[in-house]
């Protein structure tokens, strides 16, 4: 055996053990970029707890308002069948996910049963679907649940301690918020700069800060590929190589990035809080000099905005501009006097929040039905293609416009959360998933004909474990491609739902009601409320294309005209089209 064919052998544990050096250094940077913004981590942490806390009581609840749901017309009896149903299939759900991410051997053969494939994955759900029944009684009927319930409460103070750290990017470490003397000098600002130059010190350090952690991730990549890694060359290195060379891609690849950075940035780089902005002007107050009484004089910031209103005419606060109270507008005041910088920044987030929501739900469901319709085809296949050719037979728009107005009308409580965010990327997912799932059918059929998958088969290896190991890979590029198009199309639906009335409503900031809002003022020197916002959108959305042509550039660099035609239909069709 050769030298290469030894190290070949090896895990990857075994060879950063030989040679620690490279991935410590690595590491070790990694850890000093993260240590700088400990804080924004914990705090990111929290919110991502309460979100995953929330759906846990939304889900544990489904049963018992499916039972007052029924029981409202078939008694109390039906009420009750209604809801041992619910909690059984919720079980069989959360066994079905388990068994999926955690559990990586067969049950079925640790026990020593001899079972058939279809048998045993049967018998395998049962069991774990038993085992969480337990688990949860357990957790519901003894002082188990409040020891957990303790135990994470203590978890959830250190973290609420630990956010309170100031970070590198955070803006006490460099205020923009002050006022100017007589004399000219300003007060209250970092270094006794001016706002404008306090601001853009900000925004400079945030983006270096958050370029320096991608390129140290691409480090990473690198250091792997050099080190660690048991191939010298993979196809992979090549479509890396394609994208890195491929001058639209990468160009959608730095605006998105951009993008991102806004979004989960928006508390630093935004000019003013958005607590003081968007959501409670009147309860937090602005500093400045006024020289009436010749002193330092506070105001509420909503009777400030009064006076700072961008409606045209003389009343007017445009890009780069300071107000009468020596607040800096990179991109001036909106119709209402609020800052319209920090209501993109916002915006971002839920444009962020509800196209990555919807476009993950619309992945996962088009990725399952593409596996599970190719592997079985058949009748599975042919009502697959009946329900996804009904729903892409509809006027999208039409159909979320229609769902979104029942829903508020009605005062769901699912229209209530993110004052209607959620709602949107529900029913996006829900009408975008054929879509996607008809653009990887083909390659997933294609792959499920191939000699390796009827191998797995012949050797006794489960449906699941064989669309997981041997047919999802060969469609995860397709999918990244056409959910990456997807995205932008989500976002610009949203906008244009949010520009009828029908989208997020106030006071969550998103950009098609800023546009909506500001369309009056266009003709005027206000234009900038209503053409900023949308500007941004098809920014965004161009850039997202441009990421996807891009991404399936790289993979597939044979892909013709059709796939081209086809991949820019989904893309428009994302949109509600």
């Amino acid at each position: 055996m050769s030298v290469e064919d030894e190290f070949d052998d090896k895990t990857l544990r075994e060879r950063i053990a030989e040679n620690p050096r490279p991935a410590m250094l690595w590491v070790a940077g990694l850890v000093v970029l993260l240590a700088l913004e400990l804080g924004s981590i914990a705090a990111a942490v929290l919110r991502v707890g309460s979100v995953i806390k929330f759906a846990i009581g939304g889900i544990a609840n489904t049963p018992s308002w499916m039972a007052g749901f029924v029981s409202e017309s078939l008694g109390s009896i039906g009420g009750t069948i209604a809801y041992g149903f619910t909690a059984l299939a919720l079980l069989v759900i959360a066994a079905i996910v388990v068994k999926w991410l955690f559990i990586p051997f067969s049950i079925v053969d640790r026990l020593g049963l001899e079972l058939g494939v279809g048998k045993a994955d049967v018998v395998e759900r049962a069991i774990v679907t038993a085992v969480i029944g337990v688990v949860t009684l357990l957790f519901v009927a003894t002082p188990l649940g409040a020891a957990v319930d303790a135990v994470i409460g203590a978890l959830t103070q250190g973290l609420e301690s630990v956010s309170s750290l100031q970070t590198l990017t955070s803006r006490e470490t460099i205020p923009n918020q002050g006022y100017q003397l007589p004399d000219g000098s300003w007060e209250g600002t970092w270094l006794g700069l001016s706002p404008a130059m306090a601001w853009g010190a900000r925004v400079l350090l945030i983006y270096a800060y958050a370029f320096g952690l991608l390129a140290w991730f691409w480090r990473g990549y690198n250091v792997f590929r050099d080190h660690y890694r048991e191939a010298d060359w993979t196809p992979r290195d090549d479509s890396v190589n394609r994208f890195r060379n491929h001058y639209w891609g990468v160009f959608g690849f730095v605006v998105v990035f951009i993008f991102v950075v806004m979004a989960l940035w928006a508390p630093a780089l935004s000019p003013v809080t958005a607590e003081a902005n968007l959501y409670s002007p009147y309860e937090h107050e602005v500093q400045y000099y006024d020289e009436e009484i010749e002193d330092v004089a506070s105001i509420p910031h909503g009777e400030a905005n009064l006076e700072t209103r961008s409606v045209g005419g003389d009343s007017n606060v445009g890009l780069m501009s300071y107000d009468k109270y020596d607040r800096f507008h990179p991109a001036g005041t909106n119709q209402d006097g609020k800052d319209l910088f920090t209501f993109l920044a916002y915006g971002a987030q839920v444009s962020l929040v509800i196209g990555l929501l919807a476009t993950g739900l619309m992945t996962l469901v088009a990725t399952a039905l593409a596996l599970m319709t190719a592997y079985y085809k058949g009748l599975l296949d042919l009502l697959t293609v009946v329900v996804s050719d009904s729903i892409i037979s509809l006027p999208r728009l039409l159909v979320v416009l229609l769902l979104s107005v029942v829903f508020m009308e009605a005062n769901h409580p699912i229209a209530t959360i993110y004052d209607g965010g959620l709602l949107l990327a529900l029913i996006f997912a829900a009408t975008g998933w054929p879509l996607l799932w008809r653009a990887v059918r083909g390659p997933a059929l294609q792959v499920a004909e191939e000699e390796w998958v009827d191998a797995a088969r012949s050797y006794g290896q489960s449906p699941v474990e064989t669309m997981k190991k041997h047919m999802s890979p060969y469609i995860a590029g397709y999918m990244l491609v056409y959910a990456s198009m997807t995205l932008g199309g989500v976002i610009i639906g949203v906008a244009a739902l949010s520009f009828l009335g029908f989208g997020v409503q106030p006071p969550t900031p998103e950009w098609g009601r800023a546009v909506y809002e500001g369309r009056p003022y266009v003709p005027t020197s206000s234009w900038h409320t209503a053409t900023i916002p949308g500007l941004m959108v098809v920014f965004l959305v161009t850039a997202f294309n441009a990421l996807g042509d891009g991404i399936r550039d790289a993979i597939d660099p044979e892909s013709d005209a059709s796939s081209d035609e086809a991949g820019t239909g989904a893309a428009a069709s994302g949109g509600g089209g």
